[in-house]
């Protein structure tokens, strides 16, 4: 592997787990999204760190940052932007999407029109507004967070929007160890606020095409389509992986065997990025509103362990 690739992944995650305490595993998924060139998105209830995530990823990073709050009077042109007149022609103004690493705060509070404002830019890395295309920047990468336990105001993410983000992730609440080293880190402010970049846009750009280089191995790969199809034949489930779930979790397995320091995924890759990576795919059966979250993350796991991992 490449050790200059591999100091720099050590660097951006150490800066990163400086500020956000006792949330490795959070931090190594954020990562895996960011190698793979793909969106995130956060789950869990208000105040447990969702947004210290995304800004202190964005400030261990050399690029541009923006955040978006979502609320339901938010208009598609309040993301891409708009043409404006000035001086005798319209010249296009660019919104905030237009950004390396995009803060979605509370994605779900924006209404459905919206959100197909913000599925191209997702999907297609362009935005198309009076009849031009405008490319994204490069890297591009959206964290999006949802509160799933809020519904009021709310809205339900469309399944093609929610095809597009490589893994939900919940944060959780931090051990007591981890809560006590927040308080007092906290005492005088923000140490988000005071982290400083180190990382570079064109190391970002490497790490992300060395990551589709890694070694997958063809009965690991043959692993990989055991597990998709057992999603696909699950009782449990009325609609299994798709062929872009099943990519999506070749790609974050290369990334979590490159974040690991290998240049050849393991089962373990596979195995451990399944669930974040599947559980907004599927659609369990017989699941009240709100209990799909669990029930789905269940089911794959039940799917994992029927499937025998290759020696």
């Amino acid at each position: 592997m490449n050790s200059s690739i591999q100091n720099m992944l050590k660097s951006l995650e150490s800066n990163i787990e400086a500020v956000v305490l006792g949330k490795i595993e959070v931090v190594k998924k954020t990562l895996v999204a960011l190698l793979t060139g793909e969106h995130i998105l956060l789950e869990d209830v208000p105040g447990v760190g969702k947004t210290l995530v995304a800004k202190a990823l964005a400030k261990s990073i050399d690029g541009k940052f923006t955040r978006v709050q979502f609320t339901p009077d938010l208009l598609p042109s309040d993301i891409i932007g708009s043409s404006i007149y000035h001086d005798g022609e319209f010249k296009f103004s660019q919104g905030p999407i237009f950004a390396n690493i995009v803060l979605g705060d509370e994605i779900n509070r924006a209404p459905p029109r919206t959100q197909s404002a913000l599925l191209e830019a997702m999907s297609e890395r362009q935005a198309s507004v009076d009849g031009h295309t405008y490319p994204m920047p490069d890297p591009f990468l959206v964290i999006a967070t949802q509160n799933p336990f809020e519904f009021e105001g709310t809205y339900v993410l469309p399944e093609s929007q929610l095809d597009r983000f490589i893994m939900r992730i919940d944060v959780g609440y931090p051990n007591r160890e981890a809560e006590r080293n927040v308080l007092r880190s906290h005492r005088m402010g923000e140490p988000v606020d005071q982290l400083k970049a180190v990382v570079q846009l064109s190391e970002i750009r490497e790490a992300q095409a060395l990551t589709r280089t890694v070694q997958f191995e063809d009965s690991i790969v043959d692993y990989l389509q055991d597990i998709v199809e057992q999603t696909r034949k699950s009782n449990e489930l009325q609609v299994g992986v798709s062929t872009r779930g099943a990519l999506a979790l070749y790609r974050a397995a290369q990334a979590t065997a490159l974040l690991s320091g290998r240049m050849y995924v393991v089962p373990d890759d596979v195995k451990k990025t399944a669930v974040p990576v599947f559980a907004h795919r599927v659609l369990p059966r017989g699941f009240a509103a709100g209990s799909e979250r669990t029930a789905a993350e269940s089911i794959i796991e039940r799917c994992l362990e029927s499937v025998s991992v290759p020696v």
